[in-house]
């Protein structure tokens, strides 16, 4: 018998609509033949099946929603919404207590993810070199001189649980400073102060399925604007982005080391993929993403087609993964 696969898009964060995009790809990858996979579109507390323009209501009591008086339960939820709930844990938690196996990472992996300040710290502290960022909190008083001494310009402004690049500042000289902060606390409540990365940034994606972990080729990313933002990361002209990176054999093997190492420390599942840069001889983790974008134009299937993988085989072999094993 087929299971019934829940492949969920939507959410509450800025990336919304990014999720979305991401999820009809994602659905549209999904062997059908394999399974009967169903779009569940969540927003707040709306969350619904959208099939054939219709919407049918989800049952949060057992994960189901009823369809012509037959109702059908969930056996599985892919997973692919950017930001809140699906990337900081909340969804996964729900998700464990109704029993039903799920995509991405645990709960506790996506909360500690999710917060970027927390994760640079966890893995630095077993020899990750890092951005080193400095966080501060909304209401909290800070000396503007003290962190760019420690800093330098120019450096950058971020929201601390946000993706997608929403709120990021690159800040050049001290004016422009309070109003990057400003920028970065209405998207959330915690704001990192980081230095400037003077190098080649990279992403490498990544994941485990069947007992086996596979590193997919490392891309080298080229933003055509001062930094790699929201626009650069959806639309194709504003960056060039090259699969496989043009990095040298042993850098390039550093760094499918480094994101192997920080996959395991944080005991990662699923798809994941982490962005970082080459510094002269240096590796950098900037930040893991858990839930990466499977739009058409991102990394994750550009990659897996430049590995010579297909990606509807990738996502049965993550799908089987869960289903066949207990959390």
């Amino acid at each position: 018998m087929k299971k019934n696969i829940a492949v969920i898009g939507g959410g509450n964060s800025s990336e919304y609509e990014v999720s979305l995009q991401s999820a009809a790809h994602v659905f549209a990858e999904i062997d059908g033949e394999r399974y009967n996979k169903y779009l569940l579109i969540l927003k707040g507390r709306d969350w619904h099946i959208e099939e054939n323009g219709t919407q049918y209501p989800v049952d949060k009591n057992d994960f189901s929603f009823t369809r012509n008086g037959e109702k059908v339960c969930f056996d599985y939820a892919y997973i692919i919404i950017h930001g809140n709930p699906g990337e900081n844990g909340m969804l996964q938690g729900y998700l464990d207590m109704m029993g039903i196996p799920y995509s991405t990472c645990s709960t506790l992996c996506e909360a500690m993810t999710f917060d970027k300040y927390t994760c640079s710290n966890y893995v630095k502290a077993f020899g990750i070199q890092t951005s080193d960022p400095i966080l501060i909190k909304r209401g909290m008083p800070y000396d503007q001189e003290a962190i760019l001494t420690a800093t330098g310009l120019p450096c950058f402004i971020k929201p601390n649980a946000e993706g997608s690049s929403f709120g990021v500042s690159k800040v050049k000289s001290r004016g422009e400073f309070d109003a990057a902060m400003q920028r970065a606390f209405e998207k959330c409540p915690e704001v990192l102060v980081e230095s400037f990365l003077d190098g080649t940034e990279f992403t490498c994606g990544l994941y485990r399925a069947g007992g086996r972990k596979v590193i997919l080729p490392v891309a080298e990313v080229i933003p055509k604007k001062e930094f790699f933002d929201y626009e650069a990361k959806y639309n194709a002209s504003m960056s060039d982005e090259i699969i496989p990176g043009r990095f040298s054999e042993e850098i390039t093997e550093r760094i499918q080391d480094m994101a192997s190492e920080v996959y395991d420390l944080l005991r990662c599942e699923g798809i994941v993929r982490i962005d970082g840069f080459v510094c002269g001889e240096e590796v950098v983790m900037l930040e893991v993403n858990t839930t990466p974008g499977m739009t058409a134009n991102s990394f994750i299937p550009k990659m897996v087609k430049a590995m010579g993988a297909n990606l509807r085989d990738v996502l049965t072999e993550i799908i089987e993964d869960k289903l066949h094993s207990t959390r």
